[in-house]
């Protein structure tokens, strides 16, 4: 039997230990700049992510529930509109509605690729819904061709939750610049991380861009000159010049995350009883979140933790039947896919300085786990 090894579920210290010295650099510009909210640093990063997400426009703001929030408002969902989306996400993009005071509505997904189904749409169709919130969850896109052609058929926006899918692509078109405005966060954990909070819109439309921008800033166009209440949502400079300086290897870690999900999935190919990523034919998969699916989860991660691996679950509790949603009126198997997805998915380490070597305990402990003993 081999000895134990610690397995983290993700290492930023190994993420951004080659790049200390690029991290120290921007910190130092930014400090002797004085530009610590918005300014420069955030211009500069803006430009550099719509050229690689391939958009016209990107917005910085505080954080991705902010890109979520603010796009919602500036596109008019208000009180009385119905926003379309699915219960299997963070609580952050039903939050963005709430806040908003419109209504989400939620259809279940696809038993294989975890997104949005389009195929359930019309049934939660109705007079008052104006907008729909497909999740390119994990950093897989929504099938978003028929979602596209659902919402110009019924005059709707499509606002893409882009927070797990940096650098993700729906045939050869990257994530967040098919709908009206794609959404991403920079959360630490993400593929492309801020050391903080962080988010940003990114959209072709120009009129939304102002709108946003207007509304990321007390509401003022120009300071002091406020056409509007806002609030305050503007993205730090701190955290632009170290997202710039991440960018540029995002691709790179994008790969190697796509490289250890193929590992594992090889690996997992003789284990009974696990159930891996599926990667759609119309995706490239940036695998933000490697999850397997298994009967008795709980039991297992509680193994793996002891084995000193890393292990977390996304997510164990859908929207629809948290209790903060209770008011929204549904009940439980309404939504039978997205439930039983929660009760069986493991999300296990994943991260682009991941080794062959912790891939390969991690197998090993999940095979012992479900009673596979040739992997013990």
């Amino acid at each position: 039997m081999k000895l134990q090894m610690k397995v983290p579920f993700l290492d930023l210290k190994a993420h951004h230990a080659a790049l200390i010295g690029k991290f120290d650099r921007a910190i130092r510009e930014v400090i002797e700049s004085n530009a610590f909210a918005g300014g420069p640093f955030v211009e500069r990063f803006e430009e550099e992510f719509a050229t690689f997400c391939g958009s016209s426009h990107a917005i910085g703001v505080g954080n991705g529930t902010d890109a979520l929030w603010l796009t919602l408002l500036a596109l008019g969902i208000g009180e009385g509109d119905e926003v379309i989306t699915v219960p299997n996400t963070f609580i952050a993009t039903v939050e963005a509605i709430i806040h908003c005071k419109a209504q989400p509505v939620f259809v279940d997904v696809d038993e294989n690729t975890f997104t949005m189904d389009p195929a359930e749409l019309e049934k939660s169709l109705t007079a008052k819904t104006k907008a729909i919130i497909p999740v390119h969850l994990f950093g897989q896109p929504a099938d978003m061709d028929p979602i596209l052609e659902f919402a110009r058929a019924h005059g709707l926006f499509v606002i893409e939750d882009a927070a797990q899918a940096h650098g993700a692509e729906y045939k050869g078109r990257k994530a967040g610049t098919m709908g009206d405005a794609g959404c991403f966060s920079f959360y630490p954990g993400k593929n492309l991380g801020a050391f903080g909070e962080a988010g940003a819109v990114v959209t072709n439309n120009a009129d939304l861009r102002k709108e946003v921008q207007v509304l990321r800033d007390h509401g003022q166009a120009r300071k002091y000159h406020h056409a509007l209440f806002g609030w305050n949502c503007r993205m730090d400079g701190i955290q632009a010049a170290v997202l710039s300086v991440k960018l540029r290897h995002l691709e790179e870690g994008n790969l190697l995350r796509r490289e250890h999900a193929l590992q594992y999935n090889e690996a997992f190919a003789g284990i009974d009883g696990v159930a891996t990523p599926f990667e759609a034919d119309y995706a490239w998969h940036v695998y933000h979140i490697y999850a397997i699916q298994l009967q008795g989860r709980d039991e297992i991660r509680r193994h793996l933790e002891e084995k000193g691996i890393g292990c977390g679950v996304h997510y164990p509790i859908p929207i629809h039947l948290q209790e903060a949603c209770r008011s929204l009126g549904y009940s439980k198997s309404v939504f039978p896919v997205a439930e039983d997805l929660a009760e069986e998915f493991l999300s296990l380490p994943m991260f682009p300085e991941l080794t062959e070597e912790q891939i390969e305990y991690v197998v090993r402990c999940v095979g012992e786990a479900v009673g596979v003993g040739a992997f013990v």
